[in-house]
């Protein structure tokens, strides 16, 4: 029972491994981000280059972080308002077709494992 407990924990690990270092080209696009803060002030201009940076390499998390940051900011112009809030839209999209594709890649790697022990 308990190297079954440890084989089912190593495939859900490697499951999780897969999925989550599978790179994809990113679904959300970061044009608006770009265009409204290039001429932004250089610590507000910072935190958005921080945030396309992370959106292209799938760190949806962070991008979430720094871009709840940037609609924080009251001295946002109109159009940066709306690009952040369209690019925090499609970034929490991301990230919840991401944990989904994880959670299905551990359900059948649980499955398959319980499929290929042998039964008592």
């Amino acid at each position: 029972m308990k190297l079954r407990k440890i084989v089912l924990t190593t495939c859900i690990a490697l499951a999780f491994a897969v999925v989550g270092c599978s790179k994809q080209s990113s679904s959300v696009d970061t044009a608006p981000i770009e265009k409204s803060f290039s001429s932004a002030d250089p610590a507000t201009k910072s935190t958005a280059d921080t945030a396309v940076t992370e959106i292209k390499s799938a760190n949806y998390s962070g991008a979430l972080a720094d871009l709840q940051k940037l609609a924080a900011n009251a001295k946002l112009t109109p159009e940066q308002q709306q690009a952040v809030k369209d690019v925090l839209a499609q970034v929490q999209k991301a990230l919840a077709d991401t944990a989904s594709k994880a959670a299905d890649g551990a359900n059948k790697a649980a499955s398959d494992l319980q499929n290929s022990l042998p039964k008592k």
